[in-house]
């Protein structure tokens, strides 16, 4: 973990996957992020594979850099813990609908009355000022509501989910912007806040930047859709013995490539010398790239392209991408002894840092592992801890 948020403490109230992923990454910037779980845990603790009930690999790759307190919100107790740990808390973050954060007695007015300087991040289903709001949502759901599923539709029309949870991990790419911009303000001005990041409308937002299209204007200049990804040619190119992925871009892309596969004829067509025209007709230029690719293997097509400045690559499977030889050399995947998983793999921050220190990750921990350490920080004693874990206020693991 990087020490660019060290001091910062963040409450931690998400679950599944997009809250857990943003609050990763608050993790991984050295924050301490407190997890607090029911007293069954996160539900993604169960999904497979895994070694053991607790600890399945989804939940292990989004949940390092955090500490896990596992605490009864609907306890009377349980509540008071939860607002004496705000005290101490510059954030606290969910992913549950805001009705059901204000059953619980911990919505933002009950937060903020509390500690008025407070950050206070939310990523629910849909926005609480529409009408779907206390619709529940998990990725599935918003990958059809935001137009996704169609956009990768089969050759039938039939749309299909990306076979990636890609509503939630870039809702929680967006909440961890929130807290951070949150934090910034509270820094820069004193004062707390609340910022609301729903799914819904934050997949609209993230598809619309090209989709809107000819929808941008008004009147309209035409429907959604960016015609060069949606191009049907638009695809991984056949090579004689697999596929690669090319892509010339600029004018000067195009010609070098016609010429190297010596189609002069080609590189001097109008249409693909100017880029307005080129746009229009981009289907048409992919096809025929569709046709030159099965003329060499993907290895030549490589050495071909090779020092050309045109964008290519082979195309991997997942499997191939633990041995690929860029991840390798910038120790994308890393070895390490889980604590009770034994010798693991994880995919490290993609980030680098200059001028900032850096520490040992701290492993997704087992439910309620950090339970005692954080009620021992709070002024509890043993006792005290222990009479609670009876009273099914806290879980210790």
């Amino acid at each position: 973990m990087f020490d660019i948020l060290n001091g910062s403490r963040v409450l931690d109230l998400t679950t599944v996957v997009l809250g857990p992923f943003a609050t990763q990454l608050i993790g991984d910037f050295g924050a301490d992020v407190i997890k607090i779980e029911n007293l069954e845990g996160d539900m993604m603790r169960a999904v497979r594979p895994g070694l053991s009930d607790e600890m399945g690999a989804g939940f292990i790759n989004c949940n390092r850099n955090k500490r896990s307190l596992a605490l009864n919100l609907k306890h009377e107790q349980g509540r008071g813990l939860f607002f004496r740990l705000v005290d101490s808390a510059d954030v606290v973050v969910h992913n549950m609908r805001t009705g059901t954060a204000n059953r619980l007695g911990i919505g933002y007015d009950a937060v903020k009355a509390r500690k008025p300087d407070i950050v206070y991040c939310s990523a629910q289903g849909f926005g609480e000022k529409g009408p779907d709001a206390a619709v529940p949502a998990y990725d599935d759901i918003i990958q059809a509501a935001s137009g996704i599923a169609y956009l990768n539709e089969d050759e039938k029309g039939q749309p299909r989910y990306l076979p990636t949870i890609v509503a939630d991990k870039v809702s929680g790419l967006q909440l961890a912007l929130a807290v951070l911009g949150g934090i910034v303000n509270r820094l820069k001005t004193g004062k707390g806040c609340y910022i609301e990041s729903p799914m819904f409308e934050g997949l609209v937002a993230f598809l619309m930047a090209e989709q809107l299209a000819g929808q941008s204007y008004v009147p309209s200049q035409g429907g959604t859709g960016y015609d060069r990804l949606n191009a049907p040619y638009r695809k991984p190119y056949p090579t004689k013995d697999g596929f690669i992925a090319l892509l010339p871009y600029s004018t000067a892309n195009w010609v070098t490539f016609f010429n190297m596969v010596d189609r002069p004829d080609l590189a001097a067509l109008d249409y693909v010398l100017d880029p307005v025209r080129r746009s229009e007709k981009i289907n048409s230029l992919y096809e025929v790239l569709n046709d030159i690719t099965p003329q060499k293997t993907t290895d030549e097509w490589c050495a071909l392209l090779q020092g050309a400045n045109i964008p290519h690559t082979r195309v991997n499977r997942l499997d191939e991408l633990v041995d690929n030889t860029h991840l390798e050399a910038v120790a994308m995947f890393q070895e390490y002894q889980h604590p009770s998983e034994g010798p693991m793999r994880k995919v490290r921050s993609h980030y680098s840092m200059t001028g900032i220190g850096e520490e040992e990750d701290r492993p997704a921990q087992g439910l309620g592992e950090a339970s005692k350490e954080v009620l021992q920080e709070l002024g509890l004693n043993e006792v005290e801890i222990a009479r609670m874990a009876d009273a099914g206020v806290i879980r210790v693991a």
